[in-house]
């Protein structure tokens, strides 16, 4: 199963209304599932239309520390916890442990191997619906307070990679943090959406280095180019210098809300976007390594 993600330098930029989109279209002649690695903050779902999963499962893959009496002389590891998650509690005369800021790094257990233990905790859920366009859909939710994001979204592509597709399809969180390395880590291919500002393009550069990190080959696609077209060209440039496959640019346009207070992709709100994702969609194919049938525009 090939692998194509879709992520972002900043929010707000419309990766995930561009996955959608695509998604839709890859599934008219290829054999995919759509994967939603945003567990922070997953929307995917709703711009599919899919309302409620099928399946939920609760899963656990990160562990926090927690205390019992044998700690009583362990109070060195109050100031040598990094997310400050440990203090001391003088009535009981233990250390105290934060849930919320403990990260379940072990730190504190390698200097009270006694005292503290390391247990495994409920932090996701994992959804999976079949969307009204012929694929399924995986999600994740990271619950609150919880942490191992990353550690997440490995679950959800695992899960993904077990079901009888030839793509996988994955739409990632932005920035550069723990989900975002995760969902780029085992990808073919990525494609990176911008925005024509400054705040985009230089967040756009701080994740391609991660991609580079892992060398997938890369795309960009600029969302939104007509707002500032003379910045649009300062991203294809940047581009062209850098010799990264440039595969497309998105009008603005007041469709994409109508699309998403509607529950569905922007192609079927407005057919008119049809030949625009159809063009990105060939030369992300192209770049895929994979024999496809031409989506012709």
């Amino acid at each position: 199963m090939k692998t194509i993600t879709i992520l972002s330098g900043k929010g707000g930029v419309g990766k995930s209304s561009i996955t959608a989109s695509l998604a839709v279209l890859l599934a008219e002649k290829e054999k995919i599932v759509a994967v939603d690695c945003d567990v922070d903050a997953p929307n995917l779902a709703l711009i599919l239309g899919v309302e409620k999963f099928d399946k939920e499962k609760v899963i656990s893959t990160n562990e926090k520390a927690f205390v019992n009496e044998k700690a009583k002389d362990c109070k060195e590891i109050v100031n040598m916890c990094t997310f400050s998650a440990i203090s001391w509690n003088r009535k009981k005369g233990l250390p105290e442990i934060n849930k919320f800021l403990c990260e379940g790094c072990g730190a504190c257990q390698l200097l009270c191997p006694q005292g503290i233990e390391l247990k495994k905790v409920k932090n996701a859920v994992i959804g999976e619906a079949k969307t009204d366009y012929g694929f399924s859909l995986i999600s994740g939710q990271l619950k609150m307070g919880e942490s191992g994001s990353g550690k997440v979204v490995d679950a959800i592509k695992r899960k993904a990679s077990k079901f009888d597709a030839d793509i996988m399809i994955a739409d990632s969180s932005a920035g550069i943090g723990c989900p975002v390395i995760a969902s780029i880590r085992g990808s073919d291919f990525v494609l990176a959406v911008t925005e024509p500002t400054p705040s985009a393009l230089s967040d756009l550069k701080r994740s391609l280095q991660v991609v580079e990190h892992f060398r997938v080959p890369y795309g960009i696609v600029i969302n939104k180019y007509d707002l500032n077209k003379k910045f649009s060209k300062k991203i294809e440039e940047f581009a062209k210098q850098n010799n990264i496959p440039f595969l497309g640019r998105i009008p603005y346009d007041k469709k994409f809300v109508e699309a998403l207070v509607n529950l569905q992709p922007v192609i079927k709100q407005d057919e008119k976007f049809k030949p625009i994702f159809k063009k990105i969609l060939n030369k992300t194919i192209k770049y895929l390594g994979v024999k496809s049938k031409n989506f012709e525009c």
